[in-house]
């Protein structure tokens, strides 16, 4: 595993404190160190009259303080260091997997609308950050059971496979071999299949399910065949199945110990970075935590 340290932007939030203890422990399993940090966002009034909020010293920050007996009261663990910075979280929260091998966020902080299942912090660092971002949902989130799997510990992996993406599965089965857990590889297809044949006409064509099923399995095998050989004690549960992949992954997320997805790669007219909108959906709505990967430099 890399010695680069697993990130964890922390608030006094609950939210938050959720994403330490994920931190920690996947720190602990990955044998990295922990980097706990505080973005502090200050407003500095110039109005006549107003007064300055100035921030406090960065070894008098209690939100930090709070987070290291958190930690202290875990018992042995990686070796934590923490950092205070003053700034917009926006900003700041996606440099700070500059050097990290995770950022790990809650997934609403202290600044975040209520109604709001992932806040605009999370989601900038997911769409900008150069590591893999984690965001850890609050507890008891709701998904549809139509995707039923075997008891066990589980990474689920989306895999489009018109457009494989080596890096999220590479961290899907990593996460798994440190968690003892199987991969869940989940490929969509479409079904039914409609076509247009004339404006206002709707036909359907006759597809064989079972032969298109059958044609995607062959595809997800030999997307994962190299995944396989690097992590031979890892078991793979292939699971092409019919329907839209943002549902099936939110599905797959109910008792997993992780999702992993991939950020939209760059196009040519569309240069900006993006999220996609299948993993957008499923940061809003999983159950689990969900990593979002991004592509690897050279595909941007």
């Amino acid at each position: 595993m890399s010695t680069l340290p697993v990130v964890v932007a922390v608030d006094g939030s609950e939210n938050s404190w959720r994403a330490l203890d994920w931190a920690w422990d996947a720190a602990r399993r990955r044998g990295a160190p922990l980097r706990v940090a505080h973005v502090r966002h200050h407003f500095a009034w110039t109005q006549p009259g107003a007064p300055v909020v100035v921030p406090p010293p960065p070894d008098d920050d209690p939100v930090l303080a709070d987070a290291g007996a958190r930690l202290a009261a875990a018992g042995d663990g990686p070796r934590t260091e923490y950092v205070g910075l003053d700034g917009a979280p926006g900003a700041l929260l996606p440099e700070l997997g500059s050097d990290a091998q995770l950022l790990v966020l809650g997934s609403r902080g202290r600044g975040g609308f209520a109604s709001l299942l992932l806040g605009s912090n999370g989601l900038s660092a997911a769409r900008d950050a150069e590591c893999p971002v984690v965001v850890v949902p609050p507890p008891g989130r709701e998904v549809d059971d139509v995707l039923p799997a075997e008891p066990g510990p589980r990474v689920a992996v989306g895999l489009k496979v018109d457009a494989p993406d080596d890096a999220t599965l590479g961290l899907a089965f990593a996460e798994a071999a440190v968690r003892g857990a199987r991969v869940q590889v989940v490929a969509a297809y479409p079904w039914p299949i409609q076509s247009w044949v004339a404006p206002g006409d709707l036909a359907l064509p006759v597809y064989d399910q079972d032969a298109i099923e059958h044609e995607t399995r062959t595809l997800v095998d030999g997307f994962l065949a190299p995944h396989r050989e690097r992590h031979p004690e890892v078991d793979v549960e292939p699971r092409p199945a019919p329907g839209d992949a943002a549902g099936l992954l939110v599905a797959a997320s109910k008792d997993a110990a992780l999702v992993v997805v991939g950020r939209h790669r760059r196009r040519l007219l569309t240069p900006a970075r993006m999220l996609g909108s299948v993993t957008h959906a499923v940061l809003l709505h999983a159950a689990s935590p969900v990593a979002v990967v991004p592509p690897a430099p050279a595909e941007e």
